[in-house]
């Protein structure tokens, strides 16, 4: 583990107790207008959307500039923001309408633009100047003397490479005064920061423009080529190989990361499901505040990790952050065990006088189930599912029709936007 530096230029002594007056912003991603909502009730001071143009993730949702709109007055109503990604590297045929959409963007109310092209750059600072301008992590910006560079271009801020170490962090603030993204969560790219042709050479997709299929996590058999024969590397029942890095989670150097002032904590993951943006944004959202509140008697609980590893699907690891990443960073031959809870209902309602939650089903429960509940307002707590009535208040056997809005009772208070697990067995 890295040795804490404190650093003074963050903190102050308010009422006899040294606290952290620079914050960062804990920046969420969202895939739809669902996740958006979720993210931002969860604890997210920013989120990164998607637009149906210009950004790299061509199979989430993305959104159209009307639900952008709706995105953004929303955001504000609880002090958030709402960047959106336009961080293709373009050919000449993706330049169609790039001002146009540009400026619808900067119309709606979004604050910012994630970009790696610098034509999208020079374009939006000509026709959209209201929008800040970051720059992606697609230029795999590495070293201080680059951040000076494009802090000279005008730009407010730049996403790290997630191959950036904390020393190479601290010099990067050291040396220039500008905003820094940095990623504390999620997909970790087998390739420098995403520059990957392995999709575009096996599918003809291209990753960087927002194609990728992920050919990285496939399972491959290995042969060496010896005189022009293939030589299997692998016996009948072999674990499969695969070259796929695992993910990042670095939780437990948030403190590390504060104290080197970086202004923005990212969480990779725009086409992940509600309940991963839910559980890993409030997870963060409490280190964040516990740390900022009481540096000096800051420590790691056990719930918190646990929680992560209720939405976890992969293996995870620090990477880069804390030096080199070995061989054990990655992830060969074998898949992470199936997650022990599920994401099973979305809480609409609950009625204080009967004590009556009002749930859209997101899966298969029934009573007997043991179940939890989580989310803002609440503490985390589990419970037996006992009689469950539809709409109609028709008592049913099980809940088991695709966002099927049903009735059971539940003894502890619940809020809208909370969320229910069930225990897989």
């Amino acid at each position: 583990m890295l040795q804490l530096i404190e650093n003074e230029k963050i903190r102050e002594t308010i009422n006899g107790k040294r606290v952290i007056t620079k914050k960062p912003e804990l920046l969420a991603p969202a895939g739809s207008l669902e996740k958006l909502k979720v993210a931002v009730h969860y604890g997210a001071d920013a989120v990164f959307i998607g637009g149906q143009e210009f950004g790299l993730r061509s199979n989430a949702d993305n959104f159209s500039i009307e639900e952008m709109r709706e995105g953004v007055e929303f955001a504000k109503k609880y002090g958030a923001v709402i960047y959106v990604t336009t961080n293709i590297f373009a050919h000449n045929e993706n330049m169609d309408g790039l001002e146009e959409y540009l400026q619808a963007i900067e119309e709606v109310g979004v604050k910012g633009i994630i970009v790696a092209d610098p034509l999208i750059i020079e374009t939006c600072r000509r026709v959209a100047p209201k929008l800040e301008i970051h720059l992606s992590t697609q230029q795999s910006l590495s070293n201080w003397k680059a951040v000076k560079y494009w802090k000279q271009e005008g730009l407010h801020r730049v996403v790290l490479a997630r191959e950036v170490g904390a020393e190479e962090m601290r010099k990067m603030k050291e040396e220039v005064d500008i905003e820094i993204e940095a990623f504390v969560h999620g997909a970790m790219c087998i390739a420098y920061s995403g520059r990957c042709v392995l999709s575009n050479h096996m599918t003809a997709r291209d990753s960087n423009r927002g194609g990728c299929c992920q050919s990285c996590r496939w399972d491959y058999d290995l042969y060496e080529n010896v005189d022009g024969d293939e030589v299997a590397l692998f016996e009948e029942g072999d674990a499969p190989f695969a070259m796929s890095p695992k993910d990042l989670k670095l939780i437990e150097s948030i403190p590390h990361m504060i104290e080197l002032g970086i202004d923005s904590l990212k969480v990779e993951g725009r086409m992940k499901s509600i309940h991963y943006v839910a559980t890993v944004i409030s997870v963060y959202r409490k280190v964040i505040d516990a740390y900022c509140a009481d540096p000096e008697n800051f420590k790691i609980k056990k719930e918190w990790l646990e929680e992560l590893d209720r939405c976890a699907n992969r293996a995870t690891a620090s990477s880069f952050f804390e030096g080199e990443p070995s061989y054990k960073q990655q992830m060969f031959g074998f898949h992470a065990p199936k997650m022990k809870w599920d994401f099973a209902g979305l809480v609409l309602d609950y009625d204080q006088e009967t004590k009556m939650v009002t749930l859209q089903q997101r899966n298969y429960f029934k009573p007997g189930d043991t179940i939890e509940f989580f989310g803002p307002d609440i503490d985390t707590f589990t419970m037996e599912v006992g009689q469950i009535w539809d709409e109609q208040n028709n008592e049913i056997e099980v809940a088991n029709h695709p966002l099927q809005i049903v009735k059971f009772k539940v003894d502890r208070p619940l809020f809208k936007f909370n969320m229910m697990r069930k225990e897989n067995k």
